[in-house]
């Protein structure tokens, strides 16, 4: 039976009606940032001979290897399998949330065959009928369809929480893969600062094993007292003892950067075991400001993109309120007699019916769920707000370690000359007779100190690079925001 004309009148008011959604429209929430970084002018103000973009910023170390290693991570690194996993997952989920506002059909056929017994009450009763036949069959076809009328915006509201939330999943997928790529390039740059200080403090070794040499000699002689042969010999234990605990931070890090490419430990170690300078840290072509990090970061567009999924969320609970109206239809043929008569115009069937349900003593667990859900989107509001202030901190702490680590690596650069002087006066002077080579050798020493100190103060400048241009979001090509851009704005080339 078809519906009534009034009631068909009915729907079609509902549905005009389907325009408005009840619950909050989200706004960007407003945050004061300061106009610039307090650490900018610091930054811009460096002397270097490469300026990185923002996008590809790895490429501007002009490490190739390092290049090829980050790019292998953004490929091939299970974390960022497991984010790419999220994504698909979202997206399902919003392609279900899209699903529910559209109508949804159905086809049902059955074909049933019984036998009655005469034994019981029903089958005496109908036994004793003329013309009884205790075996029966029966066929039926139909063409169903439903559609729930979101006359309120419950399921459009529950459909943009689901988009927002995909956008987050987007968001966050990129945040790791650019989390992945200055992780790599950290425990690079790690490796070579490792790699320069076991060369030097081999070295270290070898002097004070001559020094040691030079010192027991003279006490066999009966120049040099027992006290000074034990001192260099314990110096020396000194200097051999350290290298044992660098080729141990060594090899961890060498298993960290294999884990990163999503290869066994020691895969790359080959590749590695050429010693190469520390990377110099390049320059930042472009700080910006506070508010274009925002934009900038993936991180922080995921979570306020969560934060617009709970302001949806607040919507859909408030629709419960409502009443739920829903159009239901039914076409189809059935028969009793032989599955030859079921098509036939006597077999027809059909039926429309409009419903309603609405929730009318429950408003008790309704308020539970609106307070609930705004308790969310506080929460959600106070995490965006706490990400953004910790991400300028990170902006902030990454330039004053950048800089004041360059600035120690200009001092230690002049002290490293003047001890280079000093060693080749103490050499010229051993040469002329005028010292012992005890005092070439303590020269030498301190030389070596001095260039161990320099070259991890390169490493934590080389580092502090890094944090800086993680910190700043880059990594990926931003200059409009837009979630399906996502994925293809982040570089995973050698060129970009």
């Amino acid at each position: 039976m078809l519906p009534h004309p009034r009631s068909l009148a009915v729907l079609l008011s509902a549905v005009a009606l389907t325009g408005c959604a009840v619950g909050p429209d989200y706004r960007h929430p407003e945050i004061a940032l300061s106009a610039n970084f307090v650490g900018r002018d610091g930054v811009d103000q460096r002397q270097v001979q490469h300026q990185a973009d923002l996008k590809a910023w790895w490429a501007a170390f002009d490490d190739p290897l390092l290049t090829r290693f980050v790019s292998l991570a953004v490929d091939q690194n299970l974390e960022i399998a497991q984010a790419s996993a999220r994504v698909a997952q979202s997206r399902a989920s919003l392609r279900h949330a899209d699903a529910a506002l559209l109508p949804a059909g159905n086809v049902s056929a059955n074909a049933a065959q019984a036998y009655q017994s005469v034994e019981t009450p029903l089958g005496q009763v109908l036994g004793a009928t003329p013309g009884f036949d205790r075996s029966g069959s029966s066929y039926e076809a139909n063409l169903g369809a439903s559609w729930e009328i979101d006359v309120f915006g419950g399921l459009r509201r529950g459909r943009e929480a689901a988009h927002a939330a995909y956008e987050a999943s987007e968001a966050g997928a990129v945040a790791t893969r650019l989390a992945v790529a200055a992780q790599t390039a950290d425990v690079y740059v790690v490796i070579r600062g490792l790699q320069a200080h076991i060369a030097i403090a081999r070295q270290q070794v070898e002097t004070r094993r001559q020094l040691l040499a030079m010192v027991t000699l003279q006490y066999e002689k009966g120049i040099a007292a027992e006290l000074q042969m034990n001192q260099a010999e314990g110096s020396l234990t000194q200097a051999e003892a350290q290298i044992p605990v660098l080729e141990a931070g060594l090899d961890s890090a060498m298993n960290a950067l294999d884990v990163l490419l999503g290869v066994p430990p020691g895969t790359y170690r080959t590749a590695l075991a050429a010693v190469t300078p520390v990377p110099v840290a390049p320059g930042l072509a472009e700080t910006g400001t506070p508010a274009e990090m925002i934009r900038r970061r993936p991180d922080l567009i995921a979570a306020e993109r969560r934060l617009a999924a709970a302001n949806a969320r607040i919507g859909a609970a408030v629709a419960e309120y409502y009443p739920k109206f829903s159009l239901a239809a039914l076409l189809g043929s059935a028969t009793a007699i032989a599955s030859g008569n079921l098509f036939t115009g006597a077999a027809a069937q059909a039926q429309g019916a409009l419903g309603m349900r609405w929730r009318l003593f429950d408003f008790g667990r309704v308020d539970a769920q609106i307070a609930a859900a705004h308790g969310q989107e506080a929460e959600a509001l106070a995490a965006y707000r706490l990400a953004v202030l910790r991400a300028t901190e990170d902006v902030e702490n990454a330039f004053s370690a950048l800089v004041k680590r360059e600035a120690q690596v200009g001092i230690l650069t002049r002290g490293e000359s003047s001890l280079a002087r000093a060693r080749e006066n103490s050499l010229a002077a051993y040469e002329g007779g005028v010292v012992s080579l005890i005092e070439v050798l303590d020269a030498d020493s301190k030389l070596l100190q001095a260039r161990d100190a320099k070259a991890q103060a390169q490493t934590e400048a080389a580092r502090a690079a890094i944090a800086s241009f993680r910190a700043l979001g880059g990594g990926w090509d931003a200059p409009h925001v837009s979630s399906k851009r996502l994925y293809s704005d982040l570089s995973t080339t050698d060129s970009r």
